[in-house]
């Protein structure tokens, strides 16, 4: 009879029977789970590493877009405001001021009577060159009559002497004769000098006198007083200024020094404004009337003096106002403009390689370089001698040739036949190898 099959045991009373020392099959281990977590880990990382340095090293450019627009360059000089003539009225002569007729402010017309001298001394001068004169003139008529009877007597002897055939008079008496009248017509002479020196001393006396009466040269406003009534005038020690006129304060001048480096934007005929403190918010309009030629040099720095003509017809400008004047020298409309930076940006030399892969850097400055490379551009590039701007074409610098004009410091014209306004022009890099 045969025996019934046994029972399969459950797989926990298998391992029962195995006990704990049996080994586990490797793909149900923990460490080999944990390990491949780490790794896997740890690969991660390194990729998002990687991924954010070359996200990094990455060059990153500043852009600006090119444009059309105006420009207009200026020149920055400062200057003072001065009436277009003044003038100093002295005198010529000393003595006491009698009196005073005009005050600060006043307008006066050409010829007033601005300041009168006492006289008196002047007018006793003039009396008695007339006095001397008339004894002039009479000491020529008293000359003229002896010279006329000296003519007279020569000629009756030299009748005699010609009727009596020489025997009479004799030959002395006929040179005494001639004598005479010789010195009668010197006399004449004589007299007719003292009557012009009379004349011109008179004369001088009268100017004297009428210098004693200070007129005004000119029409014009009086700017400075500095005479009163009683103030002695010595005029033989100095020259003294009594008053300081203005012929017209509705035209002014500006005079400016202008920079040695500006000197040669600035000519006659250029448009200006300025402004003064009084006024800061008003601007003046101008026009350059002259460059000057000669130099000022003053703690090494050498300007020159440009004049500028100014309209001050609601007189609010007066004499001696410090003035800031822009003038324009260049001004242009509808020009294509670039900014300065993008004119002094370049990448780095051509065929440079990367750090890493290269070798190290004082090695790699001691090698040629490449065929056409060139250093990059500094900051102080001059932008003069630039041929060329970069602009940013599908995230990669391409170069194009551009001819430059003027700037005004921050933007300059630029002629281009590939440059086209609205294209990102490159101004600077925030990374990447470029400088």
């Amino acid at each position: 009879m045969n025996a019934p099959a046994p029972t399969p045991a459950p797989a926990a009373d298998l391992q029962a029977l195995l006990g704990p020392g049996a080994a586990r099959p490797w793909w149900r281990r923990a460490s080999l789970w944990a390990l491949l977590v780490l790794i896997a880990a740890g690969a991660a990382a390194w990729w998002w590493w990687s991924g954010q340095r070359q996200a990094a090293a990455a060059p990153k450019y500043q852009t600006q877009p090119a444009s059309r627009g105006a420009l207009t360059v200026t020149v920055t000089a400062s200057g003072t405001l001065q009436p277009t003539t003044q003038v100093a009225i002295g005198s010529e002569l000393s003595g006491t001021v009698a009196r005073v007729f005009v005050d600060v402010n006043d307008r006066v017309k050409k010829g007033q009577v601005l300041v009168a001298l006492d006289d008196a001394r002047l007018r006793d001068q003039v009396a008695g060159s007339r006095a001397a004169l008339a004894a002039a003139e009479a000491a020529l008529v008293q000359s003229r009559a002896t010279a006329a009877e000296a003519r007279d007597s020569l000629a009756r002897l030299q009748d005699v002497h010609r009727r009596s055939g020489g025997q009479v008079p004799s030959a002395s008496e006929l040179a005494a004769a001639e004598a005479a009248a010789a010195r009668a017509e010197a006399s004449v002479a004589s007299a007719t000098a003292g009557v012009a020196q009379a004349r011109a001393t008179l004369s001088s006396n009268e100017t004297n006198l009428a210098k004693a009466t200070i007129r005004s040269p000119i029409d014009g406003v009086v700017l400075s007083r500095a005479v009163e009534p009683g103030n002695a005038v010595a005029a033989s020690l100095q020259a003294v200024t009594l008053f300081t006129l203005a012929e017209d304060l509705a035209k002014m001048k500006l005079q400016v020094n202008v920079d040695e480096a500006d000197v040669g934007q600035v000519r006659a005929g250029q448009r200006a404004s300025f402004t003064v403190s009084a006024y800061p918010t008003r601007r003046y309009p101008a026009c350059i009337v002259r460059v000057g030629y000669g130099p000022t040099t003053k703690d090494n720095v050498v300007t020159y003096l440009a004049e500028l003509s100014v309209n001050n017809d609601d007189l609010s400008l007066r004499p001696g106002m410090t003035a800031t004047a822009t003038i324009t020298t260049v001004e242009h409309a509808d020009v294509l403009l670039v900014p300065n930076a993008a004119l002094r940006w370049m990448p780095a030399a051509a065929g440079a390689a990367p750090a890493a892969n290269n070798r190290s850097s004082l090695v790699g400055s001691m090698m040629p370089r490449p065929p056409g490379s060139r250093p990059a551009r500094s900051a102080g590039t001059d932008i003069a001698q630039v041929r060329q701007v970069w602009v940013l074409d599908g995230g990669t610098p391409r170069a194009v040739p551009v001819t430059p004009g003027v700037s005004d410091g921050r933007l300059t014209e630029v002629t281009s036949e590939q440059l086209q306004p609205g294209m990102a022009v490159i101004v600077g890099q925030t990374s990447g190898a470029a400088r």
